[in-house]
């Protein structure tokens, strides 16, 4: 099924909407995953210079992985639907509960079938950088993410608790 959206490395192009969907999470009370930061960052521009670091392994900050950002836009009016952050490994964070990939949909084009296909649209992308399966957590009270996760192969693992977002995390496995 085409979702009529494709997922796109950010550019320049797609400022104003990157801050207009940083705009509506706060708006919305809502957490940002996936999208490298742009919650703590405010520039738009600030933003995509962070993510091109992060792209490149050479300078990636120490501690943190390389991870490729993308954005996910609706052909049809060019509109950025949503954000997903591939992390092309995983430091012990990560590993135990963040997984591989991060998420989100802009709160206003919630429950249209996005967060499925942008999940599945990202899995070709996914084996090109070598993974052969990626880890997906979600809060273990998240009913729309679990059911992107399974609608997209996700096998449940284990439960564990963040404690300093003092969560809980379902984490799934997609075998690619």
């Amino acid at each position: 099924m085409d979702s009529g959206c494709r997922l796109i490395i950010p550019t320049e192009e797609y400022l104003e909407q990157v801050a207009d969907y940083r705009r509506e999470f706060l708006d919305a009370d809502s957490s940002m995953d996936g999208t490298t930061s742009l919650k703590r960052i405010a520039d738009p521009k600030e933003w995509l210079e962070n993510c091109r670091r992060y792209m490149d392994k050479s300078t990636v900050l120490e501690g943190m992985v390389q991870a490729t950002q993308f954005i996910y836009v609706r052909l049809s009016d060019n509109r950025l639907i949503g954000m997903l952050s591939v992390r092309h490994y995983f430091n012990d964070y990560l590993e135990k509960y963040a997984g591989n990939i991060g998420y989100s949909v802009r709160p206003s084009e919630r429950r249209k079938g996005y967060a499925k296909a942008m999940l599945r649209d990202c899995l070709p992308f996914c084996r090109s950088v070598g993974l052969d399966r990626i880890l997906v957590c979600c809060l273990d009270d998240n009913v729309a993410s679990r059911k992107t996760i399974l609608a997209n192969g996700g096998i449940f693992d284990d439960t564990v608790y963040e404690p300093s977002e003092k969560v809980t995390l379902e984490r799934y496995w997609i075998e690619l």
